[in-house]
């Protein structure tokens, strides 16, 4: 009871006894026990925070703390390339949709030279499928990344074709001490509407870390209309503006599974140690060899007179594989990866690998359809249609395309031949169409369609000139010569 219903029941009892019962009628009524205090849930924390503001004073320390556990822990560097590995693998390729074929062809070699070429990069290293990885994995480990657009004049570039290249930038470039602009509010770097869209992003000229490079000097940052901006992030909550880094909820889990793994081996190395003892002789002499404080493997350790030395019986901790085993396995349900990714295929067949995979495949797909492609490439494609005008005259390009798809890699099989023949047998009942499923495979059904045409065009038999007859008489057919002959 509270000190109100203790007070009430003390002045009057009759009215105090039957705010009691009330309460307890309807705590009866309405129960859930996780919504309960006391031991079973102490220790619980539920605050009513929303999804930014959850994160918005420990997201830096998160940030930092996921970038050691990839550059330290085995387990985490693994789940960042599988998750990379299996969302863009070797490419999220691109192909254009227009009414005019020559005119797609053309556009096309546009396309492919800009982003298949280090042309699309600001720093002129990597091409699009090494871009869309790098996304991947800083959205992966930093939970968000930001792309700029930098606009290029043409005159000075005469190698590009398409006026703007991209620059992937770590969100540790927005300018967090920066809480309004105007009227505008500025949450964290990022400037907000009065209808709460981000407007713009306050970013650094250089990255706050890189103090090797350019010392500790004040860093300036300039105001950056959102148009310019591609901010990739996973949303999970409605509203968020924010993402914060996969291994949030399993870095307890992966810090004391490593804490254990060393444990383990630790041990090991102790009770794989050999020395060999000196005790002094009846002379009084001693043994001057290596110290007490020097001993390893293989070491000749003098001891002095009355110094006895006791092996230490360490006590032998069991169940190693099945304590790593399960730890593994939520580190994979926490990412949304199958175990088995980790590398650990003892057991799996052909239908406990397939069930593994179909659902890991569903939450691949959900990444590279709203992550990848829904953000970053339509994003990528946008900024081609709105430049393509402005070079189109200097660089004689083409028509603008009317729309951009992008085509996932295809996903490994684990059985070709049942999978091929469940496929064409899809196809066949009408529960899909040809080109969904070519793309589904990693296929554009435009190449394929033209591949096909000149495999057909190639396998014609070519039919060879007929030779012209001498003095002006025509050939006669050899047959027709014997018949006559015999007739």
């Amino acid at each position: 009871m509270s000190w109100l219903d203790r007070a009430i029941l003390s002045l009057s009892p009759e009215r105090g006894l039957a705010r009691v019962r009330a309460r307890t009628k309807a705590q009866a009524l309405m129960n859930y026990d996780a919504a309960s205090k006391g031991r079973r849930t102490h220790g619980w924390k539920a605050p009513g925070s929303s999804a930014d503001s959850a994160a918005q004073g420990s997201r830096s320390q998160l940030r930092n703390l996921s970038r050691d556990m990839e550059r330290n822990r085995a387990l985490a560097v693994r789940g960042r390339d599988v998750v990379t590995g299996n969302v863009v693998g070797t490419g999220i390729l691109p192909s254009v949709r227009m009414k005019n074929e020559a005119n797609a062809d053309k556009a096309m070699k546009v396309v492919r030279q800009h982003l298949l070429t280090p042309d699309i990069d600001a720093y002129g290293v990597s091409a699009l499928p090494a871009l869309q990885a790098q996304v991947m994995n800083a959205v992966f480990t930093d939970g968000e990344v930001l792309v700029r657009r930098r606009i290029r004049n043409l005159q000075y570039e005469p190698d590009f074709l398409l006026p703007f290249q991209v620059q992937l930038m770590e969100v540790d470039h927005l300018d967090e001490g920066i809480t309004s602009h105007g009227k505008n509010e500025v949450v964290e770097g990022i400037e907000y509407g009065p209808t709460g869209r981000a407007v713009a992003y306050h970013l650094f000229d250089r990255h706050p870390g890189d103090i090797a490079r350019f010392g500790r000097s004040s860093l300036k940052s300039t105001r950056v209309p959102a148009g310019q901006i591609l901010h990739i992030r996973r949303v999970d909550r409605p509203g968020q503006q924010r993402g914060v880094p996969w291994l949030a909820p399993v870095m307890m889990t992966l810090g004391e599974l490593s804490d254990y793994q060393e444990a383990q081996i630790l041990k090991q190395r102790i009770a794989a140690l050999l020395a060999f003892f000196v005790e002094a002789s009846d002379t009084g002499g001693t043994y001057d060899g290596q110290k007490m404080s020097e001993l390893q493997p293989g070491a000749i350790v003098g001891l002095e007179e009355g110094q006895k030395i006791t092996a230490s019986d360490p006590p032998v901790v069991g169940g190693y594989q099945e304590f790593m085993n399960q730890g593994i396995r939520s580190v994979a349900m926490g990412l949304g990866i199958s175990y088995e990714s980790f590398g650990d295929l003892k057991g799996v067949n052909f239908s406990s690998g397939k069930m593994g995979r179909m659902e890991m495949d569903r939450f691949v797909d959900v990444w590279q359809r709203q992550l990848i492609i829904g953000q970053f490439c339509h994003g990528i494609g946008r900024w081609m249609k709105e430049v393509w005008p402005l070079a189109r005259e200097v660089r004689k390009l083409p028509p603008v395309p009317e729309d951009f798809e992008w085509t996932a890699p295809k996903r490994p099989m684990i059985d070709p031949s049942k999978e091929i023949k469940a496929a064409v047998e899809e196809i066949n009942a009408g529960l899909t169409s040809l080109q969904r499923k070519q793309r589904e495979m990693g296929q554009d059904p435009d190449v394929i369609a033209r591949e096909r045409e000149e495999d057909a065009a190639r396998s014609q038999p070519k039919q060879k000139p007929d030779a012209p007859a001498s003095d002006g008489q025509t050939e006669t057919d050899p047959k027709q010569e014997s018949q006559d002959g015999r007739d």
